[in-house]
């Protein structure tokens, strides 16, 4: 393979490694209940109370962090909608880690996203687009996924659909241990916390959720932690503005590649 194909390659693995950061804190999986233990009676209606109010309200704005040990630190922002299928536009910005430097050599360190019903779709920027033949926008989708992310790819698709900030409450609802931290006050609003240990995906590790609820019972703030293969998993996210307008188009199939293409060409050449 030339060195330009390498580096390609190497666009393709680094964009793909960012697109499973994001989702890496979330999670569709809920235990049975006949495995649940122990949280009180208030709390766990509190929660579920929250869970509702805040699936109804099916958009938002968010802005969030993640940092996973040296390879990967990202901020993103912008609107989400859940209510069928995620949908939504954030921008993503590359601040650190192994990855972030990667896709700085070959030229960008921020992209636009969208979520769509079908793929999540990923503009690259002018810097690379020649390497695509002039198209700005990179298809992920999510029937692909288990193809191009090898055995957790169907994994990694439901995570991706599951972004919602009400999802983050149904993982503290399967917690044996979540309780009810205290009142806290969060950019200027006052907040209920709350706190459990939950399981992390393939129930191998587990990652401490936390969230803080406004008196309207929606999610102002939620942070998940953990440990990866690559080191410690942290995600701070705001929510804010529900209800807000979340349209979103998809690209233009004449400026769109597909990454599974993408990947079988440099293979092939």
């Amino acid at each position: 393979m030339t060195s330009t194909r390498v580096r390609r390659s190497a666009f393709w693995v680094a964009l793909l490694t960012a697109l499973t950061a994001l989702a890496a804190c979330t999670s569709t999986d809920r235990p049975d209940e006949a495995e649940r233990t122990g949280p009180a009676r208030a709390v766990t209606a509190a929660l579920r109370t929250v869970e509702r109010s805040t699936d109804r309200a099916e958009s938002a704005r968010v802005r969030s962090t993640t940092t996973i040990g040296s390879t990967l630190s990202m901020k993103a922002d912008g609107t989400l909608a859940w209510a069928d299928d995620l949908t939504g536009t954030l921008t993503i910005t590359y601040t650190g880690g192994t990855t972030a430097e990667a896709m700085r050599r070959l030229g960008t360190t921020s992209m636009e996203a969208r979520y769509l019903p079908d793929a999540y779709y990923a503009r690259i920027g002018e810097a690379f687009s020649a390497k695509t033949d002039g198209k700005h926008w990179i298809k992920y989708a999510y029937d692909d996924l288990d193809d191009l992310a090898g055995s957790s790819g169907a994994d990694l698709a439901a995570q991706m659909r599951g972004q919602a900030p009400h999802t983050s409450v149904q993982r503290l609802l399967s917690s044996t241990d979540v309780r009810k931290v205290g009142e806290e006050t969060v950019g200027g609003v006052r907040t209920t916390h709350y706190s459990g240990t939950v399981r992390a995906e393939g129930g191998t590790s587990e990652q401490t959720v936390d969230i803080w609820v406004d008196g309207r019972n929606l999610l102002v703030k939620k942070v998940e932690q953990g440990r990866t293969a690559t080191g410690r998993l942290t995600q701070t996210a705001y929510y804010s503005d529900y209800g807000v307008k979340a349209r979103v188009e998809k690209p233009p199939a004449a400026d769109t590649a597909d990454l599974k293409e993408l990947l079988k060409g440099s293979a092939g050449r």
